[in-house]
Order: structure tokens, then C-alpha cells, then sequence
């Protein structure tokens, strides 16, 4: 019984490393996912800058030819 029990223990042991193992690596998978969507948003503005747009603005639209 004595060994039974030393074996959960230490498989319990082992499951709370994997576990806080995983949760490391998630977090830092997180941090990089935020730090790549940031620099995904600053390359999107640096080519709304670069690109003028298809569409006119509402002030430069020439009104319909029924006005």
C-alpha cells in the first residue's frame, strides 16, 4: 500500500511540472501573438499611408446627377 501511494505521489508530482510547464508556454505563445498583432496593426497603418484610397471621401463625392 506504502508503494502505491510513493507511485501516485509521484505522478501527481510529475502532472504539476507538465502542467506548469504548459501554462509557461502558453502565456509566452500569448505574449508573442500580442506582440505580432501590434506590429500586424503598425504595418497595416504604414500602408493605409502609403495607399491612397479607391473611394473619394464623403466631402470630395460629387453629388448623383437627379440633385
Amino acid at each position: 500500500m506504502e508503494s502505491r501511494l510513493e507511485d501516485l505521489e509521484i505522478r501527481l508530482s510529475h502532472q504539476e511540472l507538465a502542467i506548469d510547464n504548459l501554462t509557461q508556454h502558453s502565456l509566452e505563445q500569448q505574449q508573442h501573438i500580442a506582440r505580432l498583432q501590434a506590429e500586424l496593426e503598425y504595418v497595416k497603418s504604414l500602408l493605409r499611408e502609403l495607399s491612397p484610397s479607391a473611394v473619394a471621401s464623403a466631402g470630395e463625392e460629387t453629388p448623383p446627377p437627379h440633385y
